[in-house]
Formats: C-alpha cells, sequence, structure tokens
C-alpha cells in the first residue's frame, strides 16, 4: 500500500503530513498537478457548453448529465421550496433558490434540489450571477442515477465547504434525513416519515415531514406559515 492511497479519507492535517514524510512526494506533487491541469481545461470546457435547459454537474473532472425527473420528485422539490420560500419571504430571512442555481465548490460544480442562502450570503448575490457560493442549506432529493453522488461526493464536500446543513429525501420510502455540520463532519439529527422538520440555519422554520410528500399537508402547512406573524 502506498503513501498515497494511504492518505485517502484522513483529515487534511494528517494527510499533508504522512505526504510530506514520503520520498516520493515530488512526484506526487507532479501528478496532481498534471490531473488538476487537465481538469481545470474540462471544466472551462463544461461552463462554455452547458445550457440553461440541462441540468448538468461537474464532479472529479466528470460531466454528469441528469435525466429528466420523476413526479415524485418534482413534487418533493415543488413542496419543500415553496414552503421554505414563504417562511424565509415573510421572515426577511435570506433567498430560497431550487435546481438550476450551479453551487461552484473548490474542485466540483452541483446543482442541487433545493438551497437556502442566510442573510449575509443573500446580500452578496448579484441578478446575473450564474455560479453561486456555498449556501447555508442545501437539500438533495434522491433519484436513482444521484443517489451515489448525493449520499457520496456530495456529503463530503458539502461539509468541507461548510453548508451548515444538509438534507437527503427519498421520495420513494417518503424519508427525510436531516444531517447538521459538527466539527466539519456531518452529524444525523433526524431521520423519519413523520415528525416536524425543525431547521437548524433557518431561524423558526419547522414543518411537517407529511408536507413534503402529501398535498393535504402541504396546504395545511402554506397555512399555517401564512398566518404565522
Amino acid at each position: 500500500m502506498t503513501v498515497l492511497s494511504q492518505t485517502i479519507g484522513m483529515p487534511i492535517a494528517t494527510a499533508v503530513q504522512q505526504l510530506r514524510c514520503s520520498p516520493q512526494l515530488p512526484r506526487y506533487v507532479q501528478e496532481f498537478e498534471s490531473l488538476l491541469a487537465a481538469e481545470r481545461a474540462r471544466r472551462e470546457r463544461f461552463y462554455a457548453e452547458m445550457a440553461e435547459d440541462q441540468k448538468v454537474e461537474f464532479i472529479n473532472g466528470e460531466v454528469f448529465m441528469h435525466s429528466p425527473a420523476r413526479l415524485r420528485h418534482v413534487t418533493v422539490v415543488r413542496n419543500l421550496s415553496t414552503l421554505l420560500d414563504i417562511y424565509v419571504s415573510r421572515h426577511t430571512l435570506g433567498y430560497v433558490g431550487h435546481e438550476k442555481m450551479l453551487v461552484t465548490l473548490t474542485r466540483n460544480d452541483y446543482e442541487p434540489d433545493v438551497v437556502y442562502f442566510g442573510p449575509a450570503k443573500a446580500q452578496t448575490l448579484l441578478p446575473d450571477q450564474m455560479k453561486f457560493p456555498a449556501p447555508d442549506l442545501v437539500v438533495e432529493v434522491l433519484s436513482p442515477s444521484t443517489v451515489e453522488n448525493d449520499r457520496g461526493i456530495k456529503f463530503v464536500d458539502y461539509a468541507a465547504h461548510g453548508v451548515v446543513e444538509y438534507w437527503i429525501v427519498d421520495p420513494d420510502a417518503e424519508v427525510v434525513e436531516q444531517y447538521v455540520l459538527q466539527d466539519e463532519r456531518y452529524e444525523l439529527r433526524m431521520k423519519s416519515q413523520t415528525g416536524i422538520l425543525q431547521s437548524a440555519v433557518v431561524s423558526g422554520f419547522a414543518v411537517s415531514v407529511r408536507a413534503l410528500f402529501d398535498e393535504t399537508e402541504k396546504l395545511a402547512a402554506v397555512q399555517t406559515l401564512m398566518a404565522d406573524g
């Protein structure tokens, strides 16, 4: 096993220390520089070629094009973004976006299903902006083609870039998983089909889990949010 393979999954400081002590460090650096240079060129092509009518992401040097979403997926995204936007707008708490907002992180570009930027970040957003920083809250609604990345690289990447809260929604099982950042890692706060989902970063926002999946529950939640002074 090489020093490089041993560093996979380590905290950054530990991995750097391991590599510093390796006699192969110059070769590793040269290989990394070559890899990243080629990746940067592919990323620039990605930016130039992506179209507004496509949902595409750039992950670890590869372009991922997503197929059209199923109705249950679209329904969950619509319900959650509606409820969150009503609350955030009424209380002037920032900005809620969905799907076609390209979140550009250090290495990768994602188009999450729902994002929330708190007041501080929302004030920096511009009308013609097309690339966005790490949000305060990200929601990914699982689909067969995205589940591996949603639970894998995105789970690690969002945490590494300070996304304080990450929700993973399974539209088939009708389950919500709520993760909150603790010491640069996500900790599971809630996993349920029922009950109240209370945000850690959207101050005061709490909604029935069922409202994400059931039209009657969603309408009741809308009425509650609209009546909330």
